[in-house]
């Protein structure tokens, strides 16, 4: 694919036409190229794997065969970036469901309550929803779009602290890729994923490459689609059934997604991981703690072979701390900060980021200078929270590997269990952490009044250790004042 179309109109001839180059076509790529066309005259957007016009998963994407979920506040995102597009993924097949009843999600203490809310959300497997949002791009004027193209390097720039584009070759064929050629730009967007080799294109040009994080849970994954059964009678679209580490570590999620299909994936953390065997798959849900995800596909048709997946670390590459930047150099999406996937945050909040782009860019007013250092720390900040939340999770399990839980980590985990907990017969708290969750509201509102009051009735005294015995008055002064504040 290769689509352009010159805006002439948009810029007056006084004015020196600007041009903003993202790498990497997934999500965080695609909103990244939506945001930019909003003040730039004209807009690349570079992927190395070839397009097409179906909802079939590329090469480069492999992740894309499981589960994804887009919480409610993406969901808020996309529709404000792309008007209708709800409903078109709604007329293409995907249901439109009421987090709060219509799943039924097995926590770890048990089932939590459901109730009709204003809760809704879309279902969708994740080619759906990358066809529709680059059929948007496309259809936008001042973006083109560069499939089957790989980046070589980053340009130097004679300017200093600043690059001029990027090398950039066809993948067409092994003696295309030795023909390279220049795109200049004045501003380059690294959107390249996991994968981002933006470390050694810094290096290479004398910069410094960033510290990187990296907390691996071994989670793996395992999925399939099945056609859903015509005498399926459940009371409700998806099924989540929650691992709960050390002592249980493997769970499931179902979703209905476009066609009348299910999307099941299967995961195991601290290396129990699901098998890619038929019969393995099956025991595998058999061996969950209630059984109404084996109870559903053992009796639906499979339409696709078992997938899997092993790359979910949470990886974080903090270039915010980096003394020096190109200033007209940007990364964002898993590019800097990866999650595990399995707790749903990714795509919303990719999402944003670019909105933290778009405000940043704003506030430069067409300039470059600060750029880079101003949109990384403000980056950081967005990423702050949906990390700290997938990293303490992933300090449950014992084989979690590049850090250990502290004071305030087990802190949370006591505290946390106690609000699932009430999250089984509370509507008042599902309602809260539901919203906290969706990230439609901090995670500080479940320290709010109306839930800490309830959790603080029932939650156990604690053990201190002698060691950590002064710093009781002081968490406990810290949670009651932050709550009050917030409230």
């Amino acid at each position: 694919m290769n689509t352009r179309a010159k805006n002439e109109a948009a810029t007056p001839a006084s004015t020196p036409s600007r041009h903003a180059v993202v790498l990497g076509g997934s999500l965080a790529g695609l909103l990244a190229a939506r945001i930019l066309a909003e003040q730039f005259d004209h807009v690349t957007l570079i992927e190395r794997d070839a397009y097409k016009e179906t909802t079939e998963t590329r090469k480069g994407q492999p992740q894309a065969n499981h589960v994804h979920g887009l919480l409610a506040r993406g969901c808020q995102i996309l529709e404000d970036l792309f008007p209708g597009l709800q409903d078109e993924l709604i007329a293409a097949g995907a249901p439109r469901v009421d987090m709060a009843n219509e799943i039924a999600w097995f926590t770890r203490a048990g089932w939590g309550i459901r109730f009709p809310s204003d809760l809704k959300v879309l279902a969708f497997t994740r080619p759906l929803l990358d066809l529709h949002v680059r059929r948007r791009n496309a259809s936008n004027p001042r973006i083109e779009i560069l499939d089957n193209t790989d980046v070589v390097r980053l340009i130097a720039d004679s300017k200093v602290n600043h690059v001029a584009g990027v090398l950039i070759c066809p993948r067409a064929s092994e003696s295309d890729r030795r023909v390279a050629k220049e795109l200049r730009a004045d501003l380059v967007v690294d959107a390249t994923g996991r994968a981002s080799r933006a470390p050694r294109w810094l290096s290479d040009l004398g910069y410094e490459s960033p510290q990187e994080i990296v907390i691996d849970a071994n989670l793996g994954y395992a999925s399939r689609i099945y056609r859903i059964s015509e005498n399926f009678d459940g009371d409700w679209h998806f099924a989540y059934v929650q691992s709960a580490p050390p002592e249980r570590k493997r769970g499931a999620i179902l979703f209905k997604v476009e066609d009348n299909r299910w999307l099941v994936t299967l995961i195991g953390g601290g290396g129990n991981h699901p098998p890619s065997d038929e019969a393995g798959f099956l025991d595998f849900a058999r061996s969950l703690p209630v059984s109404i995800i084996h109870d559903a596909i053992s009796k639906a048709e499979p339409l696709t072979p078992i997938k899997t997946h092993r790359s979910t670390q949470n990886r974080l590459r903090q270039y915010e701390r980096l003394n020096q930047l190109p200033e007209n150099f940007v990364l964002l999406g898993d590019a800097v900060c990866a999650f595990n996937p399995v707790y749903g945050q990714g795509m919303t909040t990719a999402a944003l980021g670019a909105l933290a782009l778009r405000k940043c860019l704003l506030e430069q007013n067409g300039s470059f200078k600060g750029l880079s250092r101003r949109f990384q720390k403000r980056l950081a900040k967005v990423n702050e929270t949906p990390w700290m939340l997938a990293t303490s999770e992933d300090y449950r399990y014992g084989e979690t590997v590049g850090g250990s839980p502290g004071f305030m980590t087990r802190f949370m985990h006591r505290y946390m269990d106690q609000v699932i907990e009430l999250s089984t017969r509370s509507v008042v708290v599902r309602d809260v952490l539901l919203r906290a969750f969706n990230m439609l509201i901090p995670p500080s509102a479940l320290f709010r009044p109306r839930v800490l009051f309830r959790v603080l009735a029932q939650m156990p005294k604690p053990r201190w250790r002698y060691s950590e015995r002064p710093m009781r008055k002081q968490i406990r002064a810290q949670v009651l004042s932050h709550a009050e504040a917030r409230e």
